[in-house]
């Protein structure tokens, strides 16, 4: 829940050009999510709310902080459109799977964990680049350039494994009938 009430703060403190601020709130929040996990895996204290909740604030997350990026012209508007683009054609995909009473379970794959983590990679990477740029001589340019490529290789594997799944989910639910 933390990490879902920090969100519209990471996002003001982009919109308002305070990248450092919104670096450190991203990496509280990402912190905060790791010592999350690990209790409760550790202490048994997974539950069915967590279970609903964790990946809901990692999608609220990045999809808030990519579209703040997008908007204020920090990270190129093509790769805003991919990765909110996945995860709207997925939850569209789910959706109307219930209401033609075919429900399809979807389960993240190896590729959609990755590519999970490659997309918090890259947020955490632009904010802290573009929040200390004068305090290092570093440039993170070539860095960035990379990561932002395997987020749309990963992003495009993903909703293509996704849309796979559901093809042959919902092909399967019109032969049975």
């Amino acid at each position: 829940m933390a990490r879902i009430i920090l969100v519209p703060v990471v996002v003001w403190a982009i919109a308002d050009g305070q990248l450092r601020l919104a670096f450190l709130l991203f990496l509280a929040a990402a912190i905060s999510d790791g010592v999350d996990g690990f209790l409760a895996k550790r202490f048994g204290m997974k539950t069915e709310l967590g279970a609903y909740l964790d990946p809901l604030a990692d999608k609220v997350l990045i999809v808030s902080i990519y579209v703040t990026l997008g908007i204020t012209g920090v990270i190129p508007l093509w790769i805003v459109i991919l990765v909110v683009s996945r995860d709207f054609m997925i939850v569209g995909a789910i959706i109307l799977s219930w209401v033609v009473d075919r429900p399809v379970k979807i389960r993240p794959h190896f590729v959609s964990k990755l590519n999970t983590g490659v997309q918090i990679l890259f947020a955490g990477l632009v904010l802290a680049a573009n929040g200390y740029s004068n305090s290092y001589s570093f440039d993170a340019a070539p860095v960035l350039t990379l990561v932002m490529a395997l987020v749309a290789v990963l992003t495009l594997l993903s909703v293509g494994l996704y849309l796979a799944e559901w093809v042959r989910h919902m092909g399967s639910a019109e032969a049975g009938h």
